[in-house]
């Protein structure tokens, strides 16, 4: 870490640490792109001294982007899913 980059995370929980202000608003954005799995076979339910049951193969059934926004401060939060892994959407700007 270099000390260009301490002073930076250091504004930044500053910024966290100050008083909520309505006027000055702190909102945190996340992004994460998920891969979704689908079973060939169906899992066999647990038993009595066994575990549930899952085969190692699995179909892949695309990929989704997650995004997050959120001022902790005010207990808000938005969540976009988009049903494929592409741009950002546009409802999640408004």
């Amino acid at each position: 870490m270099s000390a260009e980059f301490v002073s930076h995370m250091e504004d930044v929980l500053d910024l966290y640490d100050e008083p909520y202000d309505p006027a000055r608003q702190v909102v945190c954005f996340d992004e994460s792109s998920t891969q979704l799995l689908a079973d060939i076979r169906e899992p066999l339910p647990a038993q009595v001294g066994k575990p549930k049951r899952e085969d190692y193969e699995y179909v892949r059934a695309g990929t989704r982007n997650l995004f997050l926004a959120c001022e902790p401060e005010r207990g808000w939060r938005h969540v976009a899913i988009t049903q494929q892994r592409t741009i950002l959407p546009v409802a999640f700007l408004i």
